[in-house]
């Protein structure tokens, strides 16, 4: 009896020490090509690289087809407005209008394949893979709620921002370089906005998902421009003052020069 109550026993506790136990799993370590993009005045846009590794525990080989990966790279949120234009009396006037609220400004989601090969309707909602599922805010009469994929005005929203570089979506821009090795380019606009910018990467296999890091880098402006904007918002006082002196400078400098005597 003893003997059973012994063997009984440690059982329990291998079974405890097994489950306390870290499982076995695969980690992202990805980097940026470049931590901070600076704008000038003659810039024109530019072209990040991301690059990573899926690590894995064990000595366990990954068939070069195991892996997914989705990466979402969304910029400063911001607010919007979309306005329907209907025509009447032989001229276009505003009809209706949404209210996007602190949407991402930028939004780029970039895939090895296609969303639905890559794993169920379900999981890419719960995972908010692909811009039908990414969360746009809206001000809907008085409510506060995104709204289906099919509504007119985010179809809208998301057109004129896809028009102008600033949202895209792209099922092939993922590359593995190897079974564990990838990489993707993250094209930013000559009009990107300005502040921080989060890139978040999923990883998937056959349909699951796996594990998600993410990292992260900015935009800024440097020279004159950032100087004056800097003004403009840190010191509205002195800078309105400054503009209207120049103002009254200039015009009184033109009658100078072109006066007629």
């Amino acid at each position: 009896m003893r003997l059973r109550l012994a063997i009984a026993l440690v059982a329990a506790g291998i079974g405890v020490a097994l489950a306390a136990a870290p499982a076995r799993a695969e980690r992202l370590i990805v980097s940026v090509s470049n931590h901070r993009v600076t704008i000038t005045p003659n810039y024109a846009g530019e072209e990040l690289v991301l690059f990573g590794s899926v690590e894995r525990d064990g000595d366990a080989f990954a068939p070069p087809s195991a892996y997914d990966l989705v990466v979402t790279v969304s910029g400063p949120p911001d607010d919007f407005v979309t306005r329907r234009k209907e025509r009447a009396f032989g001229i276009w006037v505003n009809a209706d209008s949404r209210q996007f609220l602190q949407v991402p400004s930028y939004l780029a989601i970039f895939a090895n394949r296609p969303f639905d090969a890559i794993t169920s309707p379900e999981l890419q909602r719960s995972l908010k893979i692909g811009l039908d599922h990414i969360v746009l805010t809206q001000r809907v009469g008085t409510d506060y709620a995104d709204v289906v994929a099919s509504d007119p005005f985010r179809r809208a929203f998301i057109r004129l921002r896809t028009e102008h570089g600033l949202y895209r979506q792209n099922t092939a821009a993922v590359t593995f370089l190897t079974p564990t090795l990838f990489r993707t380019t993250i094209p930013l606009p000559a009009e990107v906005p300005v502040g921080d910018y989060d890139i978040d990467i999923k990883l998937l296999s056959r349909g699951a998902f796996v594990a998600s890091t993410s990292t992260r880098f900015e935009v800024v402006k440097i020279g004159f421009e950032q100087f004056v904007a800097n003004a403009a918002r840190q010191r509205a006082l002195f800078y309105g003052l400054t503009i209207v002196a120049m103002a009254l400078t200039t015009g009184w400098l033109a009658s100078v020069v072109f006066r007629r005597d």
